[in-house]
């Protein structure tokens, strides 16, 4: 008969075991998910320059890659599962903050008010997105890889400097080009009486939206600022329990 000792030695191994093995399937899972997402927003890129290349014009742009936009960024969602679940170490509240604003600009504002899309702020955020994504995503499958360059490191912490004001910009911009459709058309909004007892107003929404740049913006951007002297610089940063 096996001692207790011998016992919880082999139960010790089966955990560990398990616990590489559960290690192994989500560094596999991360790196599937993050070489997709490179791809997909390589291919927008692709889209919008061939676009522009062949029009001569950004007018028709946002229609000409819609789809593709929207299936990418939707798939998006699932970062927040990934923080939700433990396979990434990063907040679910910020995560699901930066997530959900950029499906909400696809979504509920520049797919579902056509008068809008062709606007340049449009165009601003898009190449501001793709941009961005493109480096974020590939720094992450070679960081998965062990095999990080050092010119995405670089720019992974660098251009955010500038492109992420950039987009702020141009998603504010959008929304403010969007507010008087939506006030003309009343859209999405409900108002009383009816049968829910429920009143919306679609334009008061926006302009909180707006507001709510106000202190959300400096928040994550200093947020990546600290990464930055953490990764580039090498500074210990000392986080803050919330």
């Amino acid at each position: 008969m096996a001692s207790s000792e011998e016992d919880g030695t082999v139960e010790e191994k089966e955990n560990n075991n398990k616990k590489r093995s559960k290690s192994a399937i989500a560094i596999a899972w991360l790196t599937f998910y993050n070489i997709a997402m490179t791809a997909g927003w390589l291919v927008l890129a692709v889209a919008m320059m061939r676009f522009y290349m062949q029009k001569g014009t950004h007018k028709g742009l946002y229609k000409s890659i819609a789809r593709t936009l929207k299936f990418f960024q939707t798939f998006a969602l699932l970062e927040v599962g990934h923080c939700a679940i433990g396979i990434v170490r990063t907040s679910v509240i910020v995560t699901g903050v930066q997530v959900c604003s950029r499906i909400f600009m696809v979504w509920f504002i520049t797919n579902s008010i056509r008068q809008i899309q062709n606007e340049e702020s449009v165009v601003l955020f898009l190449v501001v997105w793709t941009m961005t994504e493109i480096i974020r995503y590939s720094f992450y499958t070679f960081n998965l890889l062990n095999h990080l360059p050092y010119f995405i490191k670089w720019a992974r912490y660098n251009l955010f400097l500038i492109l992420y004001p950039l987009g702020v910009a141009g998603e504010l911009l959008t929304i403010y080009a969007a507010l008087p459709y939506v006030r003309r058309s009343a859209m999405y909004s409900m108002r009383l009486p009816n049968k829910y007892n429920v009143s919306f107003d679609y334009y008061i929404f926006l302009i909180i939206v707006m507001l709510s740049y106000i202190p959300l913006f400096p928040q994550l951007y200093f947020h990546m600022l600290r990464q930055r002297r953490k990764m580039l610089l090498g500074e210990v940063i000392v986080e803050k329990d919330d």
